[in-house]
């Protein structure tokens, strides 16, 4: 008999016949003698139309209640799970993420896990019940309620997985598995039987919608294999887990980001200690950045360009705001036309051949590389926005179709 932590998210759960499907596979999970706890996410888009209700009321909601708010969208998905569950005969208990002792920092709107009290948990589990914890949300110490940002429900599950030493955590969702690439650009994408944490947590960042990588960071730190996975289909999905870094370095997918903003900072001060306070600037406004290059320009000044989300851009204005009043740089310039495509694969960054083949298949295609950014596991190029499904379908037909037709020639 397994322990195995389940989750199910908003397009697994969008009605109420959806909702009698998830039930019936959870029955025939438990009928086969697992034991269980369900983690749901809000039925559909409800979470989009609570945050649109308190925006019609205020555009700039109090985040705190913004949470005591969203919190209830998981809440209706718990009740209404163990109520179709009942009337399959399967003794069930629904728990917030509170009850289920979710211990959060208060960052509302973003909170970090920092504790599972899971006694609670593992006492219903004891009674034979199948416990559904509602995603996505916990609680401070001081008992306010904390929800933890954008798929936050598969950091719940990840982490309720790592501290019950769950056998595996199953992630479901409406497709088959981590494809590699986006069957909507590429039909021909193949799904990927395995895929190492690193590379699962390179993809999910790049643009990847399966898995949030905050939970692929809790996986790989206590050793849960996640098993990616559709609602709808018996068939297996995809694997992560630890790979033998001793297997072959290849290319196992493609991803896309059309969101990306290049911003340019004009005649920065080339003094030391600059860079570290633009950089700060960026980092109190908690914006991620992916791509730096420092132009040579004049001795006593430079260019300094970066990229970051589209979504992130009044971040950046503001910080940059900031910044003007402590440096004299000489102008700035935001590109919104932007996109990043990338090879993920372990590895793959050490093996010259790779990257000579990347952008050699984008110059054949016409496409023009505008940064690059590489870590041991990816290479990602920034070009055009108006580029980028001809980008993704020109690398996953050089790196991933290729070897398939290698493969079936042998």
């Amino acid at each position: 008999m397994s322990l195995i932590v389940q989750k199910y998210g908003g397009s697994s759960l969008a009605d109420l016949d959806k909702i009698r499907l998830v039930a019936s596979r959870v029955k025939k999970c438990r009928d086969e003698g697992h034991e269980l706890v369900v983690v749901v996410s809000a039925m559909g888009k409800t979470t989009d139309q609570l945050i649109s209700l308190a925006k019609s009321l205020n555009p700039f909601p109090p985040e705190r209640e913004l949470d005591m708010l969203l919190s209830t969208g998981e809440q209706v998905s718990i009740s209404l799970l163990s109520i179709a569950l009942s009337s399959l005969g399967v003794s069930s208990v629904s728990l917030t993420g509170g009850q289920a002792g979710i211990i959060t920092t208060d960052t509302y709107t973003k909170a970090k896990i920092f504790h599972i009290d899971t006694r609670r948990i593992k006492d219903l589990l004891l009674k034979h019940q199948v416990v559904i914890v509602a995603g996505f949300q916990g609680r401070t110490p001081q008992g306010d309620i904390t929800t933890l940002g954008r798929g936050g429900s598969d950091v719940t599950a990840c982490a309720l997985a790592a501290a019950l030493s769950a056998d595996f955590c199953e992630i479901y969702t409406d497709v088959q598995g981590v494809f590699t690439a986006d069957p909507h650009l590429v039909p021909q994408a193949k799904k990927i039987a395995r895929l190492s944490y690193e590379e699962m947590s390179e993809m999910a960042t790049l643009g990847a919608k399966v898995l949030q990588p905050r939970a692929v960071d809790f996986s790989q730190a206590y050793g849960v294999r996640v098993h990616v996975r559709s609602t709808f289909s018996e068939r297996e999905g995809t694997w992560v887990e630890e790979i033998n870094s001793m297997e072959e370095v290849r290319v196992k997918a493609i991803t896309h980001s059309g969101d990306m903003l290049k911003i340019v900072l004009l005649g920065v001060p080339n003094q030391p200690g600059v860079a570290a306070q633009i950089f700060k600037a960026l980092s109190d406004f908690s914006v991620f950045i992916d791509m730096i290059i420092q132009s040579e320009g004049r001795e006593d000044y430079k260019d300094l360009a970066f990229v970051a989300s589209r979504e992130d851009e009044e971040k950046v204005r503001k910080a940059i705001a900031c910044l003007e009043k402590e440096l004299s740089f000489q102008g700035m310039k935001f590109d919104e036309t932007m996109s990043r495509v990338s090879l993920v694969g372990a590895g793959i960054a050490s093996s010259p051949n790779i990257a000579y083949r990347m952008f050699n298949a984008l110059a054949r295609a016409g496409i023009n590389i505008d940064m690059i950014s590489t870590s041991n596991s990816r290479i990602s190029c920034l070009i055009p926005r108006d580029l980028m499904e001809e980008a993704v379908k020109v690398l996953h037909e050089e790196f991933i179709m290729q070897e398939v037709r290698l493969n079936e020639e042998v």
